[in-house]
C-alpha cells in the first residue's frame, strides 16, 4: 500500500505560503508597530480596551474568530473513524499532547521563569509569564500540522484523524488541564472566565466551522471548500498580526523597560518543542511505526495552537498581561523552530527507518494474509 494515497474526499496537502513563511518577520513588525502606536495613540488603544461585555473584550474577540474559524475549517471530524488504522502515532500523539506536553512545560516555567530568571523579569508578573507558557502548551496545533505534515511527506490520513480527534478532546480537557496547571502554580484560577473561553473560542468556532464546512461540501464540494479556504487563511493571518499590534500596543512600556524578555520566555518553549517532537519520534520508531506518520506525529506533539493560546491568554488575564506576552512568543518563533524540526525529521530518516520495530512492522503490514 502507498503511504500517501489521498481519499477523494481529503483536503488538500498545502504547503508553506510566503506569508505563513516568513510569519516570524510580520510578528516581529508588529511589535515595532504595537510599541510605536500605543505610544503615539495611547487614546485609542484605551478606548479599544474598554470595549468589553461581561469581561470579553469585542474588537479582539472579533479578530480571534477571524483566526480560529478558517483553522477549523479544516477540520474533517469524520476521519475519526480512521483513527483505528494508525494506533500506534495516534497513541503517542495523545500521549505527547494530553500527558507530557503541558505538565513538562509548567515544569520548564517553573525553573527557568520562576527560578533561573526570576531577578531578569519584573516580579508582578512572573506568575502570569508561567499561566501564558502553560496555556500555550495546554492548546494542540490545528492548522499549521498540515502544512508540517505535507513537508514531512506525512500520511495525509493519519495527520486529517489526529487533528480531529484532539479537537475533539481539546473541548473537554483544556479548561481543566489549564485550571490544574495554573492551581498547582499557585496562580488563582478564574473558572467562569476560564469556561467562557472553552465555550467562545473552542465549542462555538468549532460549531460554526463544521456547520459552514458541512453545508459548503454538500453545495459546492471539496472544491467549494478549498477556494473558500484560500480566501480565508490570509484573512486569518491577517486578524493574527491586528490583534498582535493592539497586545504590543499594551504591552510597548513593559518591554522597553525589559528588552530581554522576549528572548528569556522563549527559552523553555524552545526545549519544549524540541523535547516533545524527539520523544513523540523516538516513541514511533520504538512502536514500528512508519516514517510517514512518526513525522506529523511528532510535529503535532510539539507544536501550538496559539491563536486559542492568545486568545484564552488574553480572555483570562487581559491585553497587557504577561500571560498574553509569553503566548505571543510561541507565535514568534512558531514557524523557525518547527521548520527546523521538519529538517531533523527529513534528514533522519535513513536512521529511522533502519529501527528494527519499523522493518519488522512493515514486513508484517506487506506480508501477503
Amino acid at each position: 500500500m502507498s503511504d500517501h494515497i489521498l481519499d477523494a474526499g481529503e483536503a488538500p496537502r498545502p504547503g508553506i505560503g510566503f506569508v505563513e513563511k516568513y510569519l516570524t518577520v510580520w510578528v516581529a513588525l508588529c511589535i515595532v508597530a504595537g510599541v510605536v502606536l500605543g505610544h503615539l495613540l495611547p487614546g485609542v488603544f484605551g478606548a479599544i480596551a474598554s470595549a468589553e461585555i461581561a469581561k470579553v473584550n469585542i474588537p479582539v474577540a472579533v479578530l480571534i474568530w477571524l483566526m480560529i474559524v478558517p483553522m477549523l475549517l479544516r477540520v474533517d471530524f469524520a476521519s475519526l473513524a480512521s483513527v483505528g488504522t494508525y494506533w500506534r502515532g495516534i497513541g503517542v500523539t495523545l500521549f505527547i499532547n494530553w500527558a507530557v506536553k503541558p505538565f513538562s512545560m509548567a515544569l520548564l516555567g517553573w525553573l527557568f521563569i520562576g527560578w533561573l530568571f526570576r531577578s531578569w523579569l519584573p516580579a508582578a508578573q512572573i506568575d502570569s509569564y508561567i499561566a501564558g507558557l502553560i496555556i500555550l502548551a495546554a492548546a494542540p496545533c490545528t492548522a499549521m500540522v498540515f502544512v508540517w505534515s505535507n513537508l514531512t511527506r506525512g500520511e495525509p490520513n493519519f495527520t486529517l484523524s489526529q487533528v480531529a480527534l484532539n479537537d475533539a478532546i481539546m473541548i473537554v480537557a483544556f479548561a481543566p488541564i489549564v485550571g490544574l496547571l495554573l492551581g498547582l502554580s499557585a496562580i488563582t484560577v478564574p473558572w467562569g472566565t476560564l469556561v467562557l473561553s472553552v465555550a467562545l473560542y473552542i465549542i462555538l468556532p468549532v460549531l460554526v466551522a463544521q456547520l459552514i464546512r458541512g453545508r459548503l461540501l454538500a453545495a459546492k464540494g471539496q472544491g467549494g471548500l478549498d477556494a473558500l479556504l484560500a480566501t480565508m487563511q490570509p484573512l486569518s493571518l491577517i486578524a493574527l498580526l491586528a490583534t498582535l499590534v493592539l497586545l504590543f500596543g499594551f504591552q510597548g512600556e513593559q518591554i522597553i523597560a525589559q528588552p530581554m524578555v522576549i528572548g528569556l520566555l522563549a527559552v523553555p518553549i524552545l526545549i519544549q518543542v524540541y523535547f516533545n517532537s524527539g520523544l513523540a519520534y523516538m516513541l514511533n520508531r520504538l512502536s514500528g511505526e512508519r516514517h510517514c506518520v512518526a513525522g506529523p506525529s511528532a510535529l503535532i506533539g510539539a507544536s501550538n495552537f496559539f491563536e486559542l493560546a492568545v486568545a484564552a491568554a488574553i480572555a483570562l488575564f487581559g491585553l497587557n498581561s504577561g500571560a498574553a506576552l509569553a503566548t505571543v512568543v510561541g507565535v514568534l518563533i512558531e514557524v523557525p523552530v518547527m521548520l527546523s524540526v521538519v529538517w531533523i525529521v527529513n534528514r533522519s530518516k535513513g536512521w529511522y527507518e533502519q529501527g528494527a520495530a519499523v522493518r519488522n512492522a512493515t514486513s508484517r503490514e506487506r506480508t501477503p494474509q
